[in-house]
């Protein structure tokens, strides 16, 4: 009798393995990669695993997909090449014990063995035309501590720069979905060459390494990742050098500084703060030798390091004999070019649609809000405070030429009426006023009297505002739970249990609006889906085929000359970039007297497992794909709904399918029948039969024979009280463990006193079912 798979592996596959000379710390069976996509109700899809993943020397190294005795070792072989190339391992073997096939991803083909190679003698057929000197560091271990450990993509990041670092490679770019772990992964590239003592001179001492951000919330939140490496860590900032009678510390190996501390300021109006004079603005990067850094790690480079006319730029020309590593969260754009033009193509991209299948990020359903005051005509009898430019304002202009206090009013009640009372959401809005007009609308129609339930984050509230963000990135805190803001927290906000990001503000750039979107891509406990509210059509760019495509080559541009920068003036460094609003002229206010503003329509979009938006005909298309499954006829549906514990089970399935309640809900709104049913809802989609209204079916078992046979005052009162409490709340009134609830509601009893009026507890829990069948009837 052929052995069974596990037996195969235990009695045929781990002995050959280690007489090959792998040792048991090598060897990691059933390596599970992905955590699976997150599902309604606290549920994950599917793990992806590999039967065995070999590692030596702190590499992965191969993978073996395991067979039972009797099958043919080939069986798996493209599903195991497809992991190796997500996990960029180059070695496959499948085996059902008796037979080894080994597949090389280097040489695109394989073959039979008769056993496996060694630990050193794979090591050697990966890493045969690396140096010594690059072995040692690219084998330095991961810093792990107590249950942390890099995700699988986070590793091969590393293990990717590791290695392009040690092969004297000198620009590098990673492209990661914000939430991914950008920062994290910088620290374990740090903290292994710190290890090795990897540095540009190849002497004995460990780099230096300088991390450069733009705010200064990213800064810190970088300085709190690198912890670990705490003693060795210094910041750059202007009350420090002021300490130190103006000059730079120097004392430290891993340097954090965002880079307005250190640059010089060619464009004022954009780098200086209000508060600081020309005479202030220096080049601190300067008091530094061009060699003085092994490593430069730039955070979110594409927002303006690779810009020939940026003060980022300066900095990296000053220290062009480093090695330069952008992280950035936006693959390729028109708007973001010279970046992949600066660092070159990507060593490693893991992109949104990754992340949310894998389960690393949360998935997400988008709200395309519209007014009818998304384009204002001119009406006569409208109080205008200014001139117009043209009779008609388009949607682009609110807010920076055009001003409608009633709009501003009309978005906030619709946030509010759009979300969970409690739920963690961050308005943007066009610019730092706005945000300001957008609180005070929701202060106005808020049911929490906090007074900081809804604040103001930008860079004009300075302390206050970053006092706040805190607080809001704070999972055991529910004040505050609005955030209005503009452009500070596009990036960097670590806020994991954010429900709702809400666009009032045009975006025209990919970049800025992947940047805006990943303020919602974090997991949290119990967050299954965040909601995008798009009041200004932004989520228009996901339909954009670069969304989640491939990158066109980019040639690289030669580095600078070692050392070439650019003469500075000396004086005190800016501290925050703030927020720079273009100068408009004077805004027109309009307060509209005829015309009573309102929502005229909410499209839900869900997105599928391919990255890709379904839009509102694409998923009733899918979903009566779906129920097609369940169901062929109107009497098979009514005959599962009309049953408690046959409709849990389809929703149970549903959930499943990724179609949750909340999701069957917003059809509802889509077919303006928010008083029906679910049920109504699928049989019209279904059989195209009419909508009707939980009123109506309530009306039709009231004047039935059903209540009527019941000769039992009490039980009359008590099945009249169930439809009314189904006719106001639904469906969810009808569960099966909703009976006890019902009764003690009801105020005409205990259970066991109700149910004497019906014979019984069992009877009355009968007739609470027949109930049911005769609401659907």
């Amino acid at each position: 009798m052929a052995y069974s798979e596990s037996d195969t592996r235990s009695k045929l596959i781990d002995p050959s393995i280690k007489d090959s000379g792998w040792l048991e710390s090598n060897i990691v069976r059933e390596y599970y990669f992905t955590d699976g996509r997150k599902l309604i109700g606290g549920k994950r899809g599917k793990r992806y695993f590999v039967d065995y993943m070999l590692t030596y020397k702190n590499t992965n190294l191969a993978i073996i997909e395991a067979k039972s005795e009797s099958k043919d070792p080939l069986d798996g072989l493209q599903q195991s090449i497809n992991y190796a190339q997500r996990l960029k391992i180059d070695f496959v073997y499948t085996t059902n014990g008796h037979k080894i096939y080994e597949h090389s991803l280097l040489e695109g083909k394989g073959q039979f063995i008769e056993n496996y190679p060694t630990p050193d003698e794979l090591f050697e057929r990966k890493y045969r035309k690396v140096t010594p000197k690059a072995k040692d560091v690219i084998t330095h271990p991961f810093y792990i501590e107590g249950m942390m450990k890099p995700r699988f993509y986070q590793q091969i990041a590393v293990q990717k720069t590791i290695e392009a670092i040690a092969g004297n490679k000198d620009r590098m770019l990673l492209t990661l979905a914000t939430g991914t772990g950008k920062t994290y992964i910088a620290f374990q590239i740090a903290y292994r060459l710190f290890q090795s003592k990897w540095n540009r001179d190849n002497a004995d001492r460990r780099p230096k390494i300088l991390f450069l951000a733009d705010r200064n919330v990213l800064k810190d939140q970088s300085m709190n990742t690198f912890n670990p490496l705490e003693k060795d860590c210094i910041e750059i900032n202007g009350k420090i050098i002021k300490k130190r009678g103006g000059k730079v510390p120097t004392a430290g190996n891993i340097f954090f500084a965002i880079y307005q501390s250190i640059a010089e300021n060619k464009n004022r109006m954009i780098d200086i703060t209000e508060e600081e004079s020309e005479d202030d603005v220096t080049a601190y990067y300067k008091q530094y030798p061009p060699n003085f850094f092994d490593l430069i790690i730039i955070d979110e480079c594409h927002r303006g390091s690779a810009n020939d006319e940026s003060s980022w730029r300066d900095i990296l020309n000053h220290f062009g004999s480093a090695v330069h590593l952008g992280l950035t969260a936006t693959p390729k754009r028109d708007d973001n070019g010279d970046t992949y033009k600066y660092f070159g193509e990507p060593i490693y991209e893991y992109s949104l649609k990754d992340g949310i299948n894998d389960g690393f990020l949360t998935p997400y359903k988008v709200k395309r809000i519209q007014t009818n005051i998304d384009e204002y005509r001119f009406d006569p009898n409208d109080i205008i405070t200014g001139e117009l430019d043209k009779q008609i304002v388009e949607l682009e202009q609110f807010e920076k030429q055009v001003v409608i206090p009633k709009r501003t009013e009309l978005i906030a009640k619709t946030i509010l009426q759009n979300m969970n009372t409690m739920d963690k959401t961050i308005v943007f809005c066009v610019n730092q006023k706005h945000a300001l007009d957008m609180k005070v609308a929701i202060d106005k129609f808020k049911t929490i009297k906090d007074n900081n339930y809804c604040v103001r984050v930008t860079s004009d509230e300075g302390d206050i505002g970053r006092d706040f963000l805190e607080m809001f990135q704070n999972n055991d805190r529910d004040i505050p739970t609005i955030l209005t803001s503009s452009k500070m927290l596009t990036t960097g906000v670590d806020a994991k249990n954010v429900r709702n990001v809400v666009l009032t503000a045009p975006i025209k750039s990919m970049t800025e609006f992947k940047q805006i979107i990943g303020r919602g891509t974090r997991v949290f406990e119990g967050k299954d889906f965040f909601t995008i509210m798009d009041f200004v059509g932004a989520t228009n760019l996901f339909y954009d085929p670069k969304w989640d495509g491939e990158d066109e080559p980019i040639e690289k541009t030669p580095r600078p000359p070692k050392g070439k920068g650019i003469e500075g003036d000396e004086g005190g460094p800016p501290t925050e970039p703030p927020e720079v609003e273009a100068p408009t002229n004077e805004k027109v206010t309009i307060d509209i007297k005829g015309k009573k503003l309102k929502v005229i329509n909410i499209e839900t979009t869900y997105v599928g497992m391919d990255g890709v938006p379904l839009k509102t005909e694409d998923y009733l298309e899918l979903l009566i794909g779906v129920l097609g499954k369940f169901y062929n006829d109107e009497d098979g549906l009514r005959e599962i709904w009309s049953n408690p514990s046959n409709r849990k089970d389809l929703l149970n399935k549903l959930k499943e399918m990724n179609i949750d309640e909340s999701q069957l809900d917003d059809l509802k709104v889509i077919f303006e029948a928010q008083n029906s049913d679910i049920y109504d809802i699928l049989t019209h989609i279904s059989f195209n039969l009419d909508i009707k209204t939980r009123s109506e079916r309530v009306f039709a078992v009231e004047h039935s024979e059903f209540i009527e046979k019941h000769h039992n005052e009490k039980a009359k009162e008590f099945i009249e009280f169930i439809l009314e409490r189904y006719k106001k709340d639904g469906v969810k009134e009808l569960d099966e463990d909703k009976l006890g609830k019902l009764v003690d509601l009801s105020g005409l009893g205990s259970v066991r006193e109700v149910a004497n009026n019906f014979g019984g507890i069992p009877k009355m829990r009968d007739e609470y079912f027949e109930l049911q069948r005769e609401i659907y009837r």
